[in-house]
């Protein structure tokens, strides 16, 4: 039998995976999955306005395809009157266009909704800001002439679905395809685009969620209809409205997830943080879809008062704006920072969850709960987990026979319980099935007391 040069590059990549498939963590990143590759980034990564490739997340369907030159071709087929089939030699004679802009999976904030859905767990960092080049997608598009009638342009890359999984096949509207920001990208942050974000080729959707943004492009269609393949017409879809949290919604009324919407995340100080008294920076980093963030609002009193943020010098239209303020808190005590951007168009993020049964596009204020106390030097800083200054004591044996058999320490290092509480607490813990001898009680509440206190 004789195969088409394109199953051939499947059948190689499919070969190549169980070596491929297994890449290393990248240092400080969250891993979601190890594979398929889903790495997402921290929350210090909002502190620079380009995020270096190696602290920039990782979203993949499938295992990581091989993906050599030589042999690699994008095919440009549909509804056109010249079929084109381009190496990345001749993709490159056509004009080089570079773009800053955000790349945000459509599920970040997903692990921050609720109820809970199934579904990668992201919080913030599944977002990143780079300098993307490559050529226009019309200038491409225009070579291969698109004929009357032409509806979508759908896209296919070179990765092998896993187990029974569709293909990860995506459309866009040829109205996006002809925006003249719309690319198909080979460099990211002036190199070359490493195996994890596409190489050699990736659609650049900007202003638009990650899931439009295909990756290892191998062939690119134009379709005189609706796509009606699994991503779009079962996955990444949204009703466009809130509903009822934890309710479903009929498959008629949901719509193929585009435009992201207007967001910001604090930075720093980081949640659950301890700090000295005197002035400290609060900073972070606002970005939207099709329109720029023109406003960032911080609030250091719960969402009381509200007052403008300095947005940082680098800018461009589909980038993120820094932020920051300088705050001096009059007083020791607990306290809730929130930031609240707003684009030209308007949009303000709100203050409350609009929920969806799928878990896309979360861009809820964010809440940074922070101590500060007069225990710490001015400008300390203690991070989250660290209670006091150095390591905690190791716990004891009771502790852990009676408290860590159903959770872990982490759980314990977010109260701050006065003896009372923990008194009651413990109680709780009982009633819900701690083992907890009479001869290890008084033990525990000392360790609980001395080590996480208000």
């Amino acid at each position: 039998m004789i195969y088409p040069r394109r199953t051939i590059l499947r059948l190689l990549s499919a070969a190549a995976l169980p070596v491929l498939g297994r890449g290393q963590p990248k240092p400080g990143m969250v891993v979601r999955c190890p594979r398929p590759e889903n790495v997402e980034m921290p929350l210090d990564g909002f502190s620079t306005w380009i995020t270096p490739v190696d602290r920039f997340f990782v979203r993949s369907h499938h295992y990581t395809p091989a993906v050599g030159l030589q042999d690699w071709r994008l095919e440009v087929a549909g509804l056109v009157g010249q079929p084109l089939t381009l190496s990345m030699e001749e993709l490159r004679r056509f004009p080089r266009v570079e773009l800053t802009g955000v790349l945000e999976c459509a599920g970040n904030g997903r692990g921050l909704f609720e109820p809970s859905m199934p579904g990668m767990q992201w919080k913030y960092g599944a977002v990143g800001n780079a300098r993307w080049a490559g050529v226009r997608l019309a200038d491409v598009l225009r070579k291969a002439g698109v004929k009357p009638g032409a509806v979508e342009v759908l896209f296919d890359g070179a990765d092998v679905p896993v187990g029974t999984m569709p293909e990860f096949r995506r459309s866009i509207p040829m109205k996006k395809a002809l925006e003249a920001n719309t690319l198909l990208a080979y460099d990211m942050n002036n190199a070359p685009l490493t195996p994890s974000h596409g190489f050699p080729l990736r659609l650049i959707a900007p202003g638009w969620a990650g899931d439009s943004w295909v990756k290892w492009l191998t062939r690119i269609e134009v379709l005189d209809r609706e796509y009606d393949g699994f991503f779009m017409k079962t996955a990444y879809r949204h009703p466009g409205r809130p509903v009822v949290p934890g309710t479903p919604v009929k498959p008629e009324e949901m719509h193929p997830v585009a435009a992201m919407r207007v967001k910001s995340v604090i930075g720093g100080p980081l949640h659950g943080a301890r700090l000295g008294a005197g002035a400290m920076r609060v900073h972070g980093a606002a970005w939207s879809g099709e329109s720029p963030v023109t406003l960032v609002e911080v609030s250091t009193d719960g969402g009381r008062t509200f007052r403008p943020a300095v947005l940082g010098r680098d800018r461009a239209p589909f980038a993120w704006r820094l932020w920051e303020t300088t705050w001096s808190p009059s007083r020791p005590g607990y306290y809730t920072l929130m930031a609240r951007a707003r684009d030209a168009s308007g949009d303000v993020q709100p203050l409350v969850q609009e929920w969806n049964p799928s878990g896309y596009l979360w861009n809820v204020v964010q809440q940074v709960g922070i101590e500060v106390t007069p225990e710490l030097a001015a400008g300390k800083v203690v991070p989250p987990g660290e209670q006091k200054e150095g390591r905690l004591p190791a716990p004891p044996a009771s502790f852990r026979r009676a408290c860590l058999v159903c959770h872990d320490h982490e759980v314990v290092e977010q109260q701050r319980l006065t003896p009372a509480q923990w008194e009651r607490d413990i109680d709780k813990m009982i009633r819900w099935g701690a083992q907890v001898k009479d001869s290890d009680r008084a033990e525990i509440l000392k360790y609980l007391g001395d080590n996480f206190g208000p």
